[in-house]
C-alpha cells in the first residue's frame, strides 16, 4: 500500500482587522495549515502572484473595496476556493456571496472550531493536493458531450473547453451525475454537497443550482439537464455513462 504523504494546505487570510487576522492565523497554524495574512485586495493580488493558495478566507467588509467583487474574482477568474467571513447577519448578504461563487459563508463572531471544520470541508470538496488515487474509483462521468473528470475536478464542455466551476458547483454536478433521472430533494443535495455543515446552504441550494445552470445549460431559463420538480426538488435529465 502506498503511504499517504501529508502536505500542509496553504491558506491566505484577507482580513482588514489585524487583531482578528492574527487570531485566525495563529489558530490555523496550530492546526497544521500554512497561513499568510493580508489586509486588502491589492495585497491579496500580490500574495497570489507570488504563490498559488489552496483556499482564501475573505473578509467581506474590506474598507473601500467591494468584497463581493473580490469573491467573484477568486471564484471565476482564479478558480480558488474561498470562504467569506461577514459580520452581516442579513440572509441577502450570504446569498449574494454564494451567487458570486463563495464556497461557504461564516458569520462573525464565529467559533474557531466551526471555522476550522468548514475550511477542512471546503478543502476536501476542492480535492486536497495530498490525495492518492487508489485506482478503484471511477474517474469520469460523460453526458451530452460533457466530461466530468473526478481526478482533476474539471468539467469539459462538448467543445473541449474547461468550464469555470467553483468547488461547490463541481460537487453539485458530481452529485447529479451520480443520480441521473432521479428526483433529489434540496435536503439530499445539501447533504451530498456540504454534509453536516449546512449553514446558509440549507436555504440556498437553489442559488447553487442557478449558478450551475448558467454554466452547463444552453438556455438556463429553460434548462434541458437540471429540471425543477415542483414541491420535490431537482432531476438531472441526462443519459450518463461512466468511464
Amino acid at each position: 500500500m502506498q503511504e499517504r504523504v501529508e502536505v500542509a494546505s496553504s491558506i491566505l487570510v484577507v482580513e482588514s482587522d489585524a487583531e482578528i487576522g492574527e487570531r485566525i492565523a495563529r489558530y490555523l497554524l496550530d492546526n497544521g495549515f500554512e497561513t499568510e495574512i493580508v489586509a486588502d485586495g491589492l495585497a491579496m493580488e500580490a500574495a497570489l502572484r507570488r504563490r498559488q493558495r489552496d483556499l482564501v478566507l475573505l473578509d467581506l467588509a474590506l474598507p473601500g473595496e467591494d468584497g463581493l467583487a473580490i469573491c467573484r474574482q477568486l471564484s471565476i477568474e482564479r478558480n480558488i476556493p474561498n470562504i467569506v467571513v461577514t459580520a452581516q447577519i442579513d440572509e441577502v448578504d450570504r446569498i449574494l456571496a454564494l451567487e458570486m461563487g463563495a464556497d461557504d459563508c461564516v458569520v462573525a463572531p464565529f467559533n474557531f472550531r466551526e471555522l476550522l471544520a468548514r475550511i477542512r470541508a471546503v478543502l476536501r470538496r476542492a480535492g486536497p493536493r495530498a490525495a492518492i488515487d487508489d485506482g478503484k474509483a471511477r474517474t469520469a462521468y460523460l453526458f451530452a458531450g460533457w466530461t466530468v473528470d473526478l481526478k482533476t475536478r474539471e468539467a469539459i464542455t462538448p467543445l473541449g473547453d474547461t468550464a469555470a466551476l467553483t468547488a461547490a458547483e463541481f460537487d453539485l454536478l458530481h452529485a447529479l451525475c451520480e443520480n441521473p433521472n432521479r428526483v433529489l430533494t434540496r435536503d439530499q443535495l445539501v447533504d451530498m454537497t456540504h454534509g453536516a455543515l449546512r449553514g446558509p446552504f440549507q436555504r440556498s441550494i437553489d442559488v447553487l443550482v442557478s449558478r450551475l445552470r448558467q454554466k452547463i445549460e444552453a438556455d438556463p431559463k429553460n434548462p434541458a439537464f437540471i429540471r425543477t420538480i415542483r414541491s420535490e426538488g431537482y432531476l438531472f435529465a441526462a443519459q450518463v455513462s461512466k468511464r
